[in-house]
């Protein structure tokens, strides 16, 4: 008989979270602790969502996406899960550039962005002053139509180095364009390059399972490998149940971690949903996705510390959103991993990182992506070369993830790792007036900086519906 990962669920629940990303984990933590009953539910066999991690022979451990986060985190989970995993946190001390531009090393703060930009760039101390405080006082409530490429302009003109050295990171970090509204740079610049960059010590694993352990003292019913195909929903527009491994299971309200169009399209239906709401959800554009090459060294062989922790490379001549799309890689983020990543452990690890078009890899015949899979790994492991010479005979394992793996896993549409774009934001934020009871928490706008920005987001709505449930107990 196959296993009944549902067995000893209750009939209803006041919440049932959907998807176990950090907003869905964070939401579903926060609203335990608020004495309410919540069921999380998560497809895959590990919890996590982006945020997740994965084990080879050999006793190596892969993390998922980028290992940097900025200084907010560390009040984020200090305030809203446990002072331990807060006090994991550590920074990391080593971020490179290396283009045919410029090559430099900086801290990652706003005191040594001013400095490199000031002595390297020769750019007026009161010009870099200005940019800043301006991208640091954007909030959402501004007027959205100034596009980031405006904005470098007013203050950087003609200065594509300088645009690259600011916007690089963003772009390898949540997919962002230079068309993208201003907002979207300066929110995330307020949250990401002020001081400095920031990594889980332990890896990933620990700090879901730290994660995992607080949400079961706060009661919190955790299910895997838990499938939801449908939300329903009442005459009246109410969230009334989920429906989960073929099995209905009542609540009063659900939080959705999932894509908010796969959301809104599959989960609930259209029909259920005003029609210029219909629009407005039909128009919201996905983010792209991303590509990673894993390697994990030999016992006993090494690199050098100077490889240091983030090394942005790029082959391309100036910034090119495209070439950096493009299937025919030429700029790539390097996350190297040394054994004090995992206190304990004598590992050396490299993740390579580029971002990707969905379509570039989807459209392939299967001998023709496993091909593709083939050339992304050599390509990097020639570029990898440069910083770590004799690479290839210290590798013990080596294998590329596309963005049909991360469709797989996560079951995010057209395998996006960085949600929706900005528009995504205000149809996740509009949710509960269409439908009573349902809230989406994800990663949507590219608007919060990747992690920290989906912790935040599953606090806000968790405050929402807490109040929504408290109204509505109150009510009846």
């Amino acid at each position: 008989m196959p296993r009944d990962f549902l067995k000893g669920t209750k009939d209803a629940y006041d919440v049932v979270v959907i998807g176990s990303g950090l907003a869905g984990l964070t939401s579903a933590n926060i609203l335990a602790r608020q004495g309410f009953s919540v069921l999380l539910l998560e497809h895959h066999y590990q919890l996590g969502g982006m945020a997740t991690w994965f084990k080879r022979a050999g006793g190596h451990i892969f993390d998922i996406s980028l290992h940097g986060f900025p200084h907010g985190m560390i009040k984020s989970c200090r305030k809203y899960w446990t002072r331990e995993i807060a006090d994991s946190i550590v920074p990391l001390k080593g971020i490179r550039f290396e283009n045919p531009q410029f090559s430099l090393r900086t801290t990652f703060t706003r005191e040594d962005f001013t400095r490199i930009l000031v002595e390297h760039f020769g750019i007026a101390h009161e010009t870099v002053q200005q940019f800043f405080d301006t991208a640091r006082g954007m909030n959402f409530f501004d007027e959205q139509s100034r596009t980031t490429r405006e904005l470098f302009e007013q203050f950087f003109p003609g200065r594509d180095d300088v645009v690259r050295m600011l916007m690089e990171p963003i772009t390898y970090a949540n997919g962002s364009t230079l068309e993208d509204p201003a907002i979207t740079y300066g929110i995330v610049f307020s949250n990401f390059m002020q001081k400095g960059v920031y990594t889980f010590e332990g890896g990933t694993d620990a700090l879901v399972t730290k994660m995992r352990e607080e949400l079961i003292r706060n009661g919190v019913d955790i299910r895997i490998r838990s499938l939801v195909t449908k939300i329903e929903v009442s005459d009246d527009r109410a969230v009334t149940a989920v429906i989960v491994n073929g099995k209905r299971i009542a609540c009063r309200s659900v939080v959705s971690n999932a894509n908010v169009k796969s959301t809104i399209e599959n989960l609930v239906g259209l029909e259920h949903f005003d029609r210029k709401f219909v629009d407005d959800a039909k128009a919201v554009r996905l983010n792209n996705s991303s590509c990673q090459v894993y390697m994990a060294l030999k016992a006993g062989e090494s690199f050098d510390s100077s490889c240091g922790d983030l090394l942005f490379h790029s082959e391309h001549k100036g910034f090119d959103i495209d070439a950096m799309l493009s299937r025919d890689v030429s700029s790539r983020t390097f996350s190297f991993y040394y054994p004090e990543t995992r206190p304990g452990s004598d590992r050396w690890l490299v993740v390579s990182s580029t971002n990707a078009n969905y379509r570039d890899w989807t459209e392939l015949s299967e001998a023709d992506y496993e091909a593709a899979k083939k050339d992304l790994i050599e390509s990097t492991l020639v570029c990898l070369e440069k910083y770590v010479p004799d690479i290839r005979a210290r590798l013990d394992h080596i294998e590329a993830a596309t963005p049909k793996t991360f469709e797989r896993y996560t079951r995010h549409l057209a395998g996006s790792s960085f949600g929706t774009k900005f528009e995504g934001l205000q149809v996740s934020r509009d949710l509960p007036q269409q439908i009573s009871g349902l809230f989406h928490a994800g990663s949507v706008g590219i608007i919060m900086s990747g992690w920290l920005g989906a912790v935040n987001y599953g606090v806000i709505v968790s405050n929402d519906v807490d109040k929504y449930l408290t109204s509505s107990s109150a009510a009846s």
